[in-house]
């Protein structure tokens, strides 16, 4: 595990640990884990880590860990991997999301509890793992890049959609931040 210069929020973990834990050499001490891979569906259809999930939008990963959510066993080590193409945006994006949403749903008053507490990002990406790892993806050795030719419509389908998504959520940031500046304002007295 190690935090990269592009993302030193995040704990990444290499293409090979990753291939190590799908092939099973750490179910003695990882009891669960999830292989989120955020990339747009036709990339996943094109090739995609073995066992690996595509949830490519905020909103279906909000309805898949957050519907019911439960504090892990102490004792039960249960991780979610995230990556995209590179794992440079749409993997550390959804990472940061669900660390957000979680101290989010259990509030100051239970930090540090989380429901999910080891989130990691695959270094390098679907590319890194794939380059190094072919018999692992299904179907086996495939790999299809967001910008494949073929493919050019679902791109921008795919990007509208996440575009719109983050254009709400902009909204909601600046509505925010207005509601904050109108509270710090009335606790300094002052009238705006």
């Amino acid at each position: 595990m190690s935090k990269t210069e592009k993302n030193p929020d995040l704990h990444n973990l290499t293409p090979e640990t990753v291939a190590k834990l799908v092939s099973g050499e750490f179910s003695s001490t990882v009891e669960n884990y999830k292989i989120i891979d955020c990339r747009y569906p036709y990339e996943y259809d094109g090739g995609h880590i073995q066992g690996a999930v595509n949830i490519w939008s905020k909103d279906t990963l909000m309805k898949e860990y957050f519907n019911n959510p439960t504090h892990p066993d102490k004792d039960r080590r249960s991780i979610l991997i995230f990556h995209c193409e590179f794992s440079s945006k749409r993997g550390p994006d959804m990472c940061r999301f669900i660390r957000e949403k979680d101290r989010k749903s259990n509030g100051m008053e239970n930090f540090p509890k989380l429901y999910y507490p080891e989130l990691y990002l695959l270094s390098g990406g679907y590319k890194a793992f794939h380059s190094s790892y072919p018999d692992i993806c299904v179907p086996m050795g495939a790999y299809r890049t967001m910008l494949d030719e073929d493919h050019v419509e679902d791109l921008k389908h795919f990007q509208k959609r996440s575009k719109s998504w983050n254009g709400e959520r902009q909204s909601r940031i600046k509505q925010n931040t207005i509601c904050r500046r109108s509270s710090i304002s009335e606790l300094h007295g002052s009238k705006s």
